[in-house]
């Protein structure tokens, strides 16, 4: 049997991973990775967690003893690298916390990965390590590295870890980057699962400047088969790039969802725009096409409707999340923003 360690296994796209890894592979067991910071949450897991293929380990890959130990109690064929500190406005405001998890984090588990003999190393990165685009263009895998915020640094950090201990070592390690994720069980402080949450308590919609940043959408399904393709196809040393092909500006997104909704646009509100942020983002994944036989396939308008009906659905879970620590944090993120009237210059 095969064994993948898969850390940030109980985050949004982690979780969606392990669901795919143990209905789509038989024979192979996970290690769930996660530290249960905010983000994480095992109820994601329910229906997996008696899985005897299945392992929960909660650590912080920062700890490097209990990392090893990870990897002393079990046998680790591949690891499947997803663990990080994601959101961008958070690593604004403790920019610190993101070197510790991403950069130092990184590099425990790839050296402790190494000594151990594992065969295959997947690094989960994103496109906002490619900084940002202008009207026209996108991002293939020989786009400089130009990150914007401490988020993107973090994470272009330990990419060239990553690529580190491929050319210096000949580890086997392949690095992904990928658009914009959405989908079911997404939390609540990305953009797409905020404005859903937000619409359906009649609460205001907010939206950083003139909301016409551009971002390309994929679906956690798309992605997260992308990630087994690399995983087991994808050569190493080797960079790919995943994206839904499906550019958005914001706003846009923003209006499809109150539209899906019946809400009206009086719920938007615009807000003083995120400190650097970057204006567009395009994804050539031309080469997972070639490379991995991978293509997204979940059309944008229908997952877009799929993920409200499942909000719709699971408003508990929803209330549950945006509870406490998230409630005092979207306070301090957007109270102090928050105003009535039209676009910004009206």
């Amino acid at each position: 049997m095969t064994t993948l360690l898969l850390t940030g296994g109980a985050g949004f796209i982690g979780a969606n991973l392990v669901r795919k890894v143990l209905a789509e592979r038989p024979d192979w067991k996970v290690v769930n990775l996660d530290a249960l910071t905010y983000a994480g949450d095992l109820s994601w897991l329910e229906d997996v967690l008696g899985d005897p293929r299945h392992a929960f380990e909660k650590v912080d890959l920062a700890d490097r003893a209990a990392v090893e130990a990870v990897f002393a109690r079990h046998a680790i064929d591949h690891v499947a690298h997803l663990a990080a500190e994601s959101h961008v406005d958070r690593s604004i405001l403790e920019p610190a916390i993101f070197v510790r998890s991403n950069v130092l984090g990184t590099q425990n588990l790839l050296d402790v990965a190494r000594q151990s003999g594992v065969k295959r190393f997947l690094h989960v990165s994103t496109d906002e390590v490619y900084g940002t685009l202008g009207a026209t263009g996108k991002f293939t895998e020989e786009t400089p590295l130009a990150p914007n915020s401490p988020y993107s640094a973090s994470k272009a950090g330990s990419d060239l870890l990553a690529r580190a201990a491929f050319h210096t070592f000949g580890f086997p390690v392949v690095i992904t980057r990928c658009s914009n994720n959405y989908g079911p069980r997404q939390f609540p402080e990305k953009l797409i699962p905020l404005m859903i949450a937000n619409a359906l308590d009649g609460k205001p919609l907010p939206v950083y400047g003139d909301g016409q940043q551009v971002r390309d959408w994929i679906h956690v399904d798309d992605h997260c088969a992308g990630l087994l393709a690399a995983l087991e196809r994808g050569r190493p040393g080797e960079v790919y790039n995943f994206g839904g092909e499906t550019e958005l500006p914001n706003l846009t997104v923003v209006r499809a969802l109150l539209a899906i909704l019946g809400r009206g646009e009086e719920l938007i509100r615009y807000v003083a725009d995120r400190p650097g942020h970057d204006r567009r983002y395009a994804i050539d994944c031309g080469k997972a096409k070639r490379e991995l036989g991978w293509m997204p396939r979940q059309p944008f308008a229908a997952g877009l409707r799929a993920t409200v009906d499942w909000y719709r659905s699971n408003a508990a879970w929803v209330a549950r999340i945006r509870s406490g620590a998230y409630r005092d944090y979207y306070d301090r993120q957007y109270g102090g923003r928050l105003a009535p009237g039209s676009a910004p210059g009206h």
